[in-house]
């Protein structure tokens, strides 16, 4: 059996139909730039994940960027992030001339959680930003209390978890500050190339984002604010649009994956995550931990299974961030030499899922 890591062909083709219609409308339209589509998946997505606005850039790191900016963060400033995410996280500080103070994630679910984040506060601390890692929501509800008891500011990094809710049953991207999304192919709600945006109940930020995107102006040929162009355009999001209409049930049957992963893999040679009580995640990727990862992604090309590692270098350990290089993060570093992603794409039959779980099980060092 041949089981890709991710099957977007399949995936597309069960929506090609209704993406030629948008394809064709929008090319009629002549509207290809900041126009109704763009508008209207605004909307829709903002209410999808239950705030006040939505406003659509390129993608997902210019969305976190702008963000932080909206907020003031900038030269000198402390921004705790997860030791143990994709580097974007660590960038977009660094692009706002602010500081990333890297803080360990728990071992069970790969989050950071505000008792740690809380030891690493200081009177330089700006804001917190919470990954929301493969799609499993983090502590956010008691960071957002953290964050209210310290004065510092909260933001969600949401590009892997669309449609994850909390124990309180809130929708991911409604909390703190402000999120920032992205809508990459592979993601859970991808576009059909790059495309992000930001999430706020705030007027004044989503406004300052509106312009910051558009060469800060909002009336052609008026700059108000130093902008630059970082815009989704309307192509991808008329597709954005026809995807999110189907997305609690590509979700939904992410869980159902992941349910059965959860139940059915069974060897102690690999590690599987855990979700804190109540939390709705939604499996952008199902991680699984193995002290012979290479071995076991090996074993599993050799029997046709597709797999990916998320991450092998962890963000101080790029040559990017060469000032860091002495700092020892062990969980993040541990996590580097042992995570591998499985497939949990929403079109896997079950046949496929059950040989996933069977083959791992099966697995000797």
């Amino acid at each position: 059996m041949n089981i890709p890591f991710l099957d977007l062909e399949t995936l597309h083709q069960s929506i090609l139909e209704e993406m030629k219609e948008k394809f064709e409308e929008v090319v009629s339209s002549n509207q290809l730039i900041l126009g109704p589509e763009l508008a209207a998946f605004e909307k829709e997505f903002a209410e999808y994940c239950g705030v006040s606005h939505a406003v659509g850039v390129s993608d997902g790191l210019e969305a976190l960027i702008m963000l932080l900016e909206a907020h003031g963060i900038g030269e000198g400033d402390e921004v705790i992030v997860p030791s143990n995410t994709f580097i974007a996280t660590w960038l977009a500080v660094t692009a706002c001339k602010a500081i990333p103070v890297p803080v360990e994630p728990d071992l069970a679910t790969y989050n950071i959680t505000a008792d740690t984040v809380a030891k690493a506060i200081t009177t330089k601390t700006k804001a917190i930003i919470a990954v929301h890692l493969f799609g499993q929501p983090a502590d956010i509800e008691k960071l957002e209390e953290l964050a209210n008891s310290t004065g510092v500011l909260v933001f969600e990094d949401a590009a892997q978890a669309h449609g994850a809710k909390t124990q309180s049953g809130r929708t991911v991207g409604s909390f703190g500050s402000g999120a920032a999304f992205s809508f990459y192919p592979g993601k859970n709600l991808g576009a059909l190339g790059d495309g992000g945006a930001i999430t706020t109940n705030s007027a004044e930020v989503a406004d300052f984002v509106r312009r910051r995107r558009n060469y800060g102006s909002i009336e052609k040929y008026v700059h108000e604010i130093p902008g630059r162009n970082s815009r989704l355009d309307e192509l991808q999001a008329a597709f954005l649009r026809v995807k999110l209409m189907r997305l609690n049930g590509w979700n939904e049957r992410r869980r159902s994956i992941a349910a059965y992963y959860l139940d059915t893999i069974n060897t102690d040679e690999v590690v599987l995550p855990q979700k804190p009580m109540g939390h709705v995640p939604v499996h952008h990727l199902f991680v699984v931990c193995a002290r012979e990862r290479d071995r076991l992604q090996s074993f599993l090309h050799e029997r046709g299974v597709g797999t990916g590692v998320h991450y092998p270098v962890p963000p101080h350990k790029q040559m990017c961030y060469k000032e860091y290089a002495s700092i020892h993060l062990p969980i993040a570093e541990r996590l580097s030499q042992q995570m591998l992603s499985i497939p949990i794409g929403p079109t896997m039959s079950d046949a496929q899922v059950a040989y996933v779980a069977e083959t791992i099980n099966s697995f000797k060092p």
